[in-house]
């Protein structure tokens, strides 16, 4: 009774990821990529809405808590890990729940283009690490002088706001890292949940010691599921099947457009107006991961030794 109970939840499974790949099939990469982006900068938006009602802790615990949940149910993972396994998932965990927590303490003091531009020079000093190209100082130059421009186009940002953007940055780095290092140790989106998990146990119990019983209204449960959905969920799925099918280059090139996209969600949905020279400095820190990600050299090929 019991095989034949798991056999028919596979073949459920089955039948609903070969729905969804062919579904995502009839979409050309570049645009799953685009529709990842615009999916969690819409989700960051509507996490601000929430940040008057349960505040930030409460808002990336509901996120990360609902697309744990999520991903938990649609992947199944086995808990049975070896040791090193389990460290690296543990690891990324705790990365993805810090990560998160600062980039909503930010959000709450800063315009969404302002905190994301800051806290995109996290991957853009991984791709410029370890780097001897002059092009490449030209780029680390070229976002330097982006952010001189954000801080002085605005004398009112939160020094706060931005020390927390800048945490944020750096364990995106550190995710970056801790992220390739996944990939070897599990396989599809196993780790992925997984790690989910971990960082849901980190965030949520700072969400129900700041907000208690305001997480449990019904009509901020269901705006937690869709900042989960919007933020992580879709974005994370898009940005996998995109991955399968055009080179990491491209992909990193297009990311770079994330900044300038959450500018512009900032300004149409939460009506956050930026200056004439913030606008420049995120196209200078656009700029600058789009041609440091170019111009980074590919791993290399294991076949050739």
């Amino acid at each position: 009774m019991n095989a034949d109970g798991t056999a028919r939840g596979q073949g459920s499974r089955s039948a609903l990821t070969a729905a969804a790949t062919h579904a995502f099939g009839a979409i050309p990469p570049p645009a799953l990529v685009l529709l990842g982006i615009v999916s969690v900068q819409l989700g960051s938006a509507i996490a601000k809405h929430l940040f008057s009602e349960v505040g930030s802790f409460g808002t990336v615990s509901l996120r990360l808590f609902f697309a744990a949940l999520v991903l938990m149910l649609v992947w199944r993972p086995s808990v049975r890990l070896n040791r090193e396994a389990w460290t690296v998932v543990l690891g990324y965990g705790l990365v993805l729940g810090v990560m998160n927590l600062f980039f909503y303490l930010s959000l709450e003091r800063l315009p969404l283009g302002i905190a994301v531009t800051i806290e995109f020079l996290g991957p853009l000093g991984v791709a410029l690490a370890g780097s001897r190209r002059w092009l490449d100082a030209f780029w680390a130059l070229l976002a330097a002088g982006g952010v001189v421009l954000l801080m002085e186009g605005r004398g009112d940002l939160d020094a706060l706001g931005v020390v927390f953007a800048l945490a944020a940055g750096a364990c995106w780095g550190l995710y970056i890292l801790v992220g390739a290092a996944l990939g070897r140790h599990t396989t599809e989106g196993n780790g992925l949940a997984l790690g989910m998990a971990v960082a849901a146990v980190v965030a949520v119990p700072f969400g129900v010691a700041d907000s208690g019983t305001a997480l449990i209204q019904p009509w901020v449960l269901i705006a937690g599921l869709g900042v989960a959905l919007l933020s992580s969920v879709l974005p994370y799925t898009f940005d996998l099947e995109a991955l399968r099918r055009m080179p990491p280059r491209v992909f990193g090139i297009l990311m770079s457009l994330e900044p300038a996209m959450a500018a512009l969600i900032g300004l149409v949905v939460l009506q956050e107006a930026l200056s004439w020279s913030q606008w420049l400095a995120v196209l200078c820190v656009v700029a600058a991961s789009a041609g440091a990600t170019r111009g980074a050299r590919p791993p290399p090929d294991p076949a050739q030794g």
